[in-house]
């Protein structure tokens, strides 16, 4: 092979395991960035709750027409991938993941600005969402990569998928609580001043996102070994990326899980209309639901140093699938804030170890596009099973059979584990001499290479 193709190609880097305070360091800038971005997020963050009151209390949109525009507010997510590849294939200002987050930060401060005073309405509300959602994606097209990249080099991409899963729920828990609290207090009030207060604070949160991304500690960049070519060839990626089996059955994994007929409005709707809660109560549902999920990961980022992942994914999916049963034996608002709690468990172990196995099946250089691709899965996943979900809850028997269909949708996950490459999974978190044979195997039977 001559110099020049040699310059073309990923160098992967060896799996190396940094000190106990090098990696403590970097957990927690990482769990910062997580936490801000989370609670930036305009899909899942500060906007996500009080959008969907505004669109059911304030513009009276039905189950099936707030399905719908989730939907099509989704339609960026959907090409999330493109996003990440861009991520891998760019790096503004010379400064790589750093110079997303700071350029689509402040674009997205400026239009959260401008949505603040816009006439609200369900377009207005739909454009909004479709803006700040493509200026989001860049940023966290950095943070999936830096995150993934940082999980494989130095192999403890199971202590990365607990500290992103931890953190990344946080917000999430915070959001639907004041969400819904904060949906209570102005249920008597204009809806121009709902938006216009629900966008400044989105305002804030990216101000707040590009002031981190200012910061540089050495201890996370200088631990970033670059491994994209000198030269970037997209056709060739797309090839290499096509190539590389091992993302196929953990995509398949993350589609699946994400795939959830009644989680979302059926849900909302059956906890308001059937069981007579609040919009506070909707939140709170949410909150202790989510929130639950985190002692699991705490558990999983303890047990992932000294179990092999393979175990840890099949016990794991079989103690998930049926995770939202609870929920047929539950007749009030106060049933359901208790079943939230054994759902929430239920399912946090499963959701750590599917994104483990999604940071270690990415191919070197192309970390930021698998981790899009499965961003894009799940909202393709929880959009479309949404749609679905809500078709099934007003036409085919209410609540019950969402969750029935629930069931039957995990369970389709116990035989995708059987096509996940041994030795991708063979290994617990840390075990450098086999995670970079492991690492070495997997270069060799992707590349495309001739020597």
């Amino acid at each position: 092979m001559s110099l020049a193709q040699a310059e073309l190609e990923p160098h992967a880097a060896n799996p190396t395991d940094l000190p106990l305070a090098a990696r403590w360091r970097i957990f927690a800038y990482l769990a910062a960035l997580i936490a801000i971005l989370g609670l930036g997020d305009p899909n899942e963050g500060l906007l996500n709750l009080p959008v969907s009151f505004l669109l059911k209390n304030k513009l009276q949109l039905q189950a099936h027409e707030m399905a719908n525009f989730r939907l099509v507010s989704a339609l960026p997510l959907y090409f999330a991938a493109v996003f990440g590849f861009i991520r891998d294939s760019w790096h503004p200002f010379g400064m790589r993941d750093r110079g997303f987050m700071i350029l689509f930060s402040l674009i997205g401060c400026v239009l959260d600005l401008i949505f603040a005073f816009t006439p609200v309405s369900t377009f207005s509300l739909l454009a909004a969402i479709l803006t700040l959602t493509t200026a989001f994606l860049f940023v966290s097209s950095a943070q999936n990569g830096l995150s993934s990249t940082i999980g494989q080099q130095h192999v403890m991409s199971g202590r990365v998928s607990a500290v992103w899963s931890i953190f990344g729920m946080v917000p999430v828990v915070t959001t639907f609580v004041l969400g819904g609290k904060f949906s209570d207090l102005l249920e008597g009030s204009d809806p121009e001043l709902a938006a216009r207060v629900m966008f400044l604070a989105g305002a804030a949160m990216t101000g707040l996102v590009l002031i981190y991304a200012l910061w540089r500690p050495a201890v996370v960049y200088d631990n970033v070994h670059h491994e994209d070519p000198d030269v970037h060839r997209p056709r060739a990626d797309l090839i290499r990326l096509a190539k590389h089996w091992p993302i196929y059955p953990a995509l398949a994994i993350w589609l699946l899980w994400n795939f959830n007929p009644g989680a979302s409005t059926p849900l909302q709707y059956h906890l308001q209309n059937q069981l007579h809660g609040s919009d506070g109560d909707w939140g709170v549902w949410n909150a202790i639901y989510w929130g639950s999920y985190i002692p699991t990961f705490i558990l999983y980022g303890l047990l992932c140093r000294r179990v092999a992942l393979k175990k840890l994914l099949l016990w794991s999916t079989v103690f998930a699938v049926p995770q939202f049963a609870p929920l047929l034996f539950v007749h009030s608002v106060s049933g359901a804030m208790i079943a939230a709690v054994s759902i929430g468990l239920m399912g946090g172990m499963a959701n750590a170890a599917y994104l483990d196995l999604l940071i270690r099946s990415c191919p070197p250089g192309l970390q930021g596009t698998v981790l899009m691709m499965s961003t894009a899965l799940y909202y393709v996943a929880t959009r479309f099973g949404d749609v679905w979900g809500t078709s099934l809850y007003e036409n085919y028997g209410g609540f019950e059979i969402c969750v029935v269909m629930t069931i039957v949708v995990y369970a389709a996950i116990l035989p995708i584990l059987w096509l996940i490459p041994k030795d991708l999974t063979a290994t617990a978190d840390g075990e450098v001499a086999a995670a970079k044979t492991s690492s070495d195997k997997t270069a060799l039977s992707m590349t495309f290479r001739k020597s």
